[in-house]
């Protein structure tokens, strides 16, 4: 049995999301799942690998009927995520230097948000050629493998990493200009640690930032990521790399966790 950790200012009165997520349950304590008489939890509030759900109306945020369901899936964890970590930390300035690290869902959703922001310069960093190509179709003035990235001598003004792997938080650091900002969004393994002298964080003046859901409030940035799709300012579509069947949802994540995938789509009953 593992040793109980010391007490934290935070453990004495959690969050309420918090706490629901831990338990396996909605916002009001309880469950509405339940399969031959055994009751299922609700990951994270919602379990929506699913052709129905059950939410707590308190984690639905409204979006206008022209939104089509494929978007408004995004806006509600890649766009949310990737986007806050550019926005609600360190919002980008004229002539910035802004470099996302790992461009999956939420980091190709940071890079958009960034191009979209203002007028900055945003360099895109994966080691698949293939995200590299896509984003600079959408607006990066450079995609570049880490190493490339070091060898290019890049020193960004913001850095989002968002890999979620202990090598890119340290390429993140590599990266920083004196004075940068560092958004870490990425969740990697409970275990895993990274190199980084703290000498090098003061010595540089660096901020480092942890960014969970990308210090979103939903009920205000959702509408807002919503309104920039309408006028044709996140073209949130280019993150759909496939579209599966529900019976596929192991394959899938299979394919997310090789990183073979921007985002994948679930569609139900005649939807093609």
């Amino acid at each position: 049995m593992a040793a109980a950790r010391p007490a934290r200012p935070t453990d004495a009165c959690p969050a309420p999301g918090t706490n629901a997520n831990s338990e396996g349950v909605l916002f009001d304590g309880g469950s509405r799942l339940s399969r031959a008489g055994v009751t299922i939890a609700h990951h994270l509030g919602v379990s929506a690998f699913a052709t129905h759900a059950v939410v707590d109306r308190r984690s639905i945020v409204p979006v206008g009927d022209d939104i089509p369901a494929d978007v408004a899936a995004l806006l509600g964890c890649a766009v949310l995520t990737g986007g806050g970590a550019v926005l609600n930390v360190r919002p980008p300035r004229t002539g910035d230097t802004v470099v996302v690290i790992g461009l999956g869902g939420v980091g190709m959703a940071a890079l958009m948000v960034a191009v979209a922001a203002a007028d900055c310069r945003v360099i895109a960093v994966d080691t698949r050629e293939t995200k590299l190509v896509q984003a600079r179709e959408l607006g990066a003035a450079q995609a570049l493998t880490p190493q490339q990235a070091v060898e290019a001598g890049v020193a960004a003004d913001l850095v989002v990493e968002a890999a979620g792997h202990p090598r890119a938080f340290e390429t993140a650091f590599g990266l920083a200009a004196p004075g940068a900002t560092v958004v870490t969004v990425g969740l990697p393994a409970p275990d895993a640690t990274a190199r980084v002298a703290p000498l090098d964080i003061t010595s540089r003046a660096l901020s480092v930032v942890g960014s969970y859901l990308g210090s979103s409030l939903p009920s205000r940035d959702i509408p807002r990521y919503a309104q920039q799709w309408r006028e044709g300012r996140l073209p949130l579509e280019r993150l759909i790399s496939s579209r599966i069947r529900l019976h596929q949802i192991n394959e899938a994540m299979d394919r997310l966790a090789r990183g073979d995938e921007i985002r994948q789509i679930i569609t139900f009953g005649d939807t093609p």
